[in-house]
């Protein structure tokens, strides 16, 4: 039986993992690295922290930690593709992550981009560079007939398309439109709150006076990764 890394170990969860992953390899020749890339972002970085990937939730394991000592003992690629295509199918006991988020060749392909890029320093170089387009617009949103519209992030990104907006003192609706099918919501602190949806649009309506405003996602570890914006009403 080949040797399991430590943190292989405490990665995978439980009897059944463990003893998937302690036979075999996972050989992807033909993985998609770009659709890997792209799955992961719009499936999994709501969760996860994943450098290379530029995701940054808080709600599951923060990828690059649990396989660092891994990667820099050379335990090899192929098994930490098993290990999370293992993960995918049988999440931790207790956890948020459904089984088999992603499926089939859905599934090896993401496996493949996060054993390839996992703890690794850098950026993305190449198609896999541009396989995700910027999260944030450096455009400002603005209110238009007394109604502000400020996107989430399509592709699943803790973000808005938006990162500033921009609005007139008094009634004011605001609303978060979401093709993402990840789960957010939109709010001011102290002013209001949208529903929380994965597909649609979500409103709030609001009296502003002049000043600063942020807007965030109340959905925990969204905010803190970056999914907030700043919100001027003159």
């Amino acid at each position: 039986m080949p040797r399991i890394a430590p943190k292989l170990m405490t990665v995978a969860v439980g009897a059944a993992a463990a003893a998937a992953v302690s036979g075999c390899s996972v050989k992807d020749d033909n993985a998609d690295l770009v659709r890997g890339k792209q799955l992961f972002v719009s499936k999994c970085g709501s969760c996860h922290t994943l450098a290379r990937a530029g995701t940054k939730g808080t709600v599951g394991p923060n990828l690059d930690n649990a396989f660092s000592r891994d990667v820099h003992e050379d335990f090899g690629e192929s098994a930490i593709r098993g290990v999370v295509r293992q993960q995918i199918k049988i999440p931790a006991r207790g956890g948020v992550m459904p089984a088999n988020l992603v499926k089939g060749k859905d599934a090896q392909d993401v496996a493949a981009y996060v054993a390839s890029v996992v703890a690794q320093p850098g950026k993305d170089q190449g198609l896999l560079a541009t396989a995700v387009k910027p999260k944030t617009s450096s455009k400002t949103a603005i209110e238009k007939d007394g109604v502000l519209t400020i996107p989430a992030d399509p592709s699943g990104q803790l973000a808005y398309v938006y990162s500033k907006a921009q609005a007139t003192a008094g009634k004011v609706k605001i609303e978060m439109t979401n093709t993402s099918g990840v789960t957010h919501d939109i709010a001011i602190k102290g002013v209001g709150k949208s529903a929380e949806i994965s597909k649609g649009t979500a409103s709030f309506t609001a009296t502003l006076k002049p000043g600063t405003y942020q807007y965030y996602c109340t959905l925990p570890g969204h905010a803190a990764a970056g999914m907030k914006g700043t919100l001027t009403v003159k």
